[in-house]
């Protein structure tokens, strides 16, 4: 990151005022009639109207368009354990994108706690408020074990975006990657560099896109995760292969598919050379990616590829996806965002890049055009069609899963 940029950033977040969000009034406080409606004693209506049957609440209030994005600040985008304070500009950050690209009004919260049960029952305590629940840089083995907790506790839906936003992206892309490269996802070996959140969650999915487990080799600082390991937790045990194999090397030879979701350049020109004809890689470690694209594109002729920069193509960018699962899942209630719906979001996405892209969205995306290909297999996040195709994707997901509290309203998310 250059100096300048740094400083345009640094100024960026502290003019014209601190921060990057605000609250605005929906209602006019302008008069002393206003006044008395907006609190006492007009305020009390809704009140007994809510005490009496709680669904009035979303009648009354913001809450079925509220959305807490909700931390502990012990991983911040690759930063690590800076703690929640240090937190707070990225928790901004995802409010500011689920108000531009969903219309969701959306609050910060960072939370101090000692313990895993003390932040789950903060956040369970004051979960109510909104309509779902955001989390966010929560450190693994921890995060799953919260979401866990907290899906089982409350009422809205809960979502940790490192580990399926990450994963419903990676999915949508690598399921078109495949379809390009003439490769079928059951066959395919896949060879996963790095064993946290994201990673077992996006390997995860893969498997309920038809990934075959004994056909995923994950590693993490120590190597291949392998059956005979006694240092690895539940979440890593679940993709123990029973192999010999020990190194990056090893298992890469002959692979179809890398992900990255580790550190910079830990995947050399020689380990590259060792795939399979036609390999696939997503190299999304950020800001800098596990194997440069002008490194890999060099090395192979023959590869797709993807990282987590919006400098290259083929962006796996959570903003393609979670704002429009809140949106959707909000829009019909529904309790939570189950698997239906995350592979409803992977389908609607993956759909949507093989369209016909207008040219506003092309011009946004500073290139003269951009059609279905090896450098185009995931929509650009300013494509404005993603609200309406994966909002209404998931909202039906959520009604025909039987999750949803509502009908999904008529004509809704038509364009």
């Amino acid at each position: 990151m250059s100096e300048d940029f740094r400083q345009q950033a640094l100024h960026y977040h502290a003019y014209p005022v601190p921060g990057k969000i605000s609250v605005e009034l929906s209602k006019p406080a302008n008069t002393v009639e206003d006044l008395a409606l907006a609190y006492s004693p007009g305020v009390a209506e809704p009140v007994r109207e809510i005490a009496q049957n709680a669904e009035n609440v979303y009648k009354y209030t913001g809450k079925g368009n509220m959305v807490a994005v909700i931390t502990n600040g012990t991983a911040i985008l690759g930063l690590g354990n800076l703690g929640p304070l240090a937190s707070k500009p990225v928790m901004e950050g995802k409010a500011l994108l689920f108000k531009r690209f969903a219309g969701l009004d959306s609050i910060d919260i960072e939370v101090k706690h000692r313990t895993i049960d003390e932040f789950v029952d903060t956040v369970a305590n004051i979960a109510d408020t909104f309509g779902g629940i955001n989390l966010e840089d929560i450190k693994a083995p921890d995060c799953f074990e919260i979401e866990k907790r907290l899906i089982e506790r409350c009422q809205v839906p809960v979502f940790h975006d490192d580990q399926h936003g990450t994963a419903i992206v990676t999915a949508a892309g690598m399921l078109n990657a495949l379809e390009l490269q003439g490769k079928d996802i059951n066959e395919a070996v896949i060879v996963c560099l790095g064993a946290g959140a994201a990673a077992v969650a996006c390997m995860e999915l893969l498997i309920k896109c038809g990934a075959q487990r004994e056909k995923i080799y994950m590693l993490d600082r120590k190597g291949v995760i392998h059956t005979r390991r006694d240092d690895i937790n539940e979440y890593k045990q679940l993709f123990a292969n029973n192999t010999d194999k020990r190194t990056l090397e090893d298992v890469i030879e002959g692979a179809d598919i890398f992900v990255g979701v580790s550190g910079p350049d830990l995947l050399s020109a020689d380990a590259l050379k060792l795939m399979a004809e036609k390999p696939i890689v997503f190299a999304c470690s950020n800001p800098d990616p596990e194997i440069k694209p002008e490194l890999a594109h060099a090395v192979r002729d023959d590869l797709i590829m993807g990282t987590g920069r919006s400098d290259y193509p083929n962006q796996v960018n959570n903003v393609i996806c979670f704002p429009f699962i809140f949106r959707g899942a909000l829009d019909v209630r529904a309790s939570e965002i189950n698997d239906e719906m995350k592979l409803a979001a992977v389908h609607a996405i993956r759909e949507l890049a093989k369209e016909k892209v207008p040219a506003e969205v092309a011009k946004a995306a500073g290139v003269e055009k951009l059609e279905f290909g090896p450098d185009y297999i995931i929509p650009k996040p300013m494509d404005p069609r993603l609200l309406p195709r994966v909002a209404k994707a998931v909202a039906v997901a959520a009604v025909e899963s039987g999750v949803a509290r509502i009908e999904m309203p008529v004509g809704y998310m038509e364009v």
